[in-house]
């Protein structure tokens, strides 16, 4: 599965797509094969941005063909692409590559080293916690803004909190309550036993659900706590 979200890197945002089930792939993959691409700012509407997609793909399958490698991911910053492979092996890579871009018009480059340990894909691909958690939030906010959700509108925001005792808990409570965060209920489930719902009015404009998010976590991690998600009611858009 493909997910998409953005870091920032040097006081510069990077956008990554990651493939994020590899992991029983690592072992068979052990050379990281990189391929960079020249794009330049091109409006994603245009017909040379579909073009470019189409390139991309097609790359993508001719690199996977036979299983010689895996799409790990991609990077972009500035005006290149950058994408990510681990392959069986080195052999032969840059002549597929070449071949398929030949006549492409975009200027590339391309490398291959060992990475047997998947260090760059681990480092630099794929999401953190805390970037998990942003990309779920980003699906909710589609899905609420599919709905015609008033995104602006500030309401009831849940947010789910789970921990491994009591007292993490308990200790974590007193911290949110101090920051604007309001006691719903204790939870419990299968996974969890020791779980806490709170509520923070806001709106689910993604900076404002991010800024919050972030804000808990900080305080969920002071108690080694995990972060479960969060939910809200839908706000019609009227108009």
């Amino acid at each position: 599965m493909r997910e998409l979200f953005s870091r920032i890197e040097d006081g510069e945002a990077v956008n990554i797509e990651t493939e994020v089930d590899l992991e029983d792939e690592q072992e068979l993959y052990p050379w990281l094969f990189s391929v960079f691409i020249k794009f330049g700012n091109i409006d994603e509407n245009s017909d040379n941005f579909e073009n470019f997609l189409e390139t991309k793909e097609s790359l993508i399958i001719a690199l996977e063909y036979e299983n010689m490698a895996k799409y790990a991911g991609a990077r972009v910053k500035d005006d290149w692409n950058e994408f990510y492979f681990y392959a069986k092996s080195a052999k032969n890579l840059e002549v597929i590559v070449t071949k398929m871009l030949r006549d492409s018009g975009y200027k590339h480059e391309s490398s291959a080293v060992k990475d047997a340990k998947w260090d760059f894909y681990h480092k630099n691909l794929y999401p953190t916690e805390l970037e998990f958690h942003n990309i779920e939030s980003d699906k909710i906010i589609f899905l609420l803004e599919e709905e015609g959700d008033e995104l602006i509108t500030p309401r009831d925001v849940e947010h789910y909190v789970s921990f491994d005792t009591a007292t993490q808990k308990e200790r974590f409570v007193q911290n949110a309550l101090t920051c604007g965060f309001e006691f719903k209920d204790d939870i419990s489930s299968e996974e969890f036993e020791h779980g806490v719902a709170l509520i923070k009015l806001h709106t689910v404009v993604n900076e404002d659900v991010r800024r919050v998010v972030e804000e808990l976590y900080e305080l969920i991690k002071k108690e080694h706590g995990y972060y479960e998600g969060w939910s809200t009611i839908l706000i019609a858009n009227q108009s």
